[in-house]
């Protein structure tokens, strides 16, 4: 399925970018009880453009999700390099996976959003069971499966 690098960062990028913005999608849902999950894609637009990107039309939501694939992409392309040049990482899949999805949302709370444009509440505000599920959401739906696809693809 992977007979090139290049492939197997793209799978797995499109794999873990889709079960995250998926996670995303229920998690909204389950909590607000609101329908239009498009507001979590206007969100990541906001990123780079602020408030407009909560105005009517397709054009800010379907931003947002090329800016959350790309972001996936990235976090996916950095964690295969990390991967081959760190034998550690291959040492257990599962405490990579673990460790490489709270890496993810320490980079994404600490920098990405903090230097975003999006309305945010400072870290210290943030209750520990929203952070602990947004940490776990990432954790099982990109750290684990990364690291469960490098360890079952890798040559040994």
């Amino acid at each position: 399925m992977f007979s090139h690098p290049l492939k197997k960062v793209l799978l797995s990028g499109l794999l873990v970018g889709t079960l995250d913005i998926l996670a995303a999608f229920v998690d909204y849902r389950i909590s607000t009880g609101k329908e239009n999950v498009t507001i979590i894609l206007n969100y990541i637009a906001s990123g780079i453009f602020g408030k407009a990107a909560y105005t009517d039309g397709m054009g800010y939501p379907l931003l947002g999700l090329l800016l959350h694939y790309v972001i996936a992409f990235s976090f996916t392309l950095l964690f295969f390099w990390l991967y081959a040049k760190t034998s550690l990482l291959s040492k257990n899949w599962i405490v990579t996976g673990i460790v490489y999805g709270i890496f993810i949302w320490l980079v994404m709370n600490l920098v990405v959003v903090q230097l975003s444009n999006t309305s945010h509440a400072a870290i210290s505000a943030m209750k520990f069971t929203k952070v602990l599920k947004s940490a776990l959401i990432l954790i099982c739906m990109i750290g684990l499966p990364l690291s469960f696809i490098a360890n079952k693809t890798s040559k040994k």
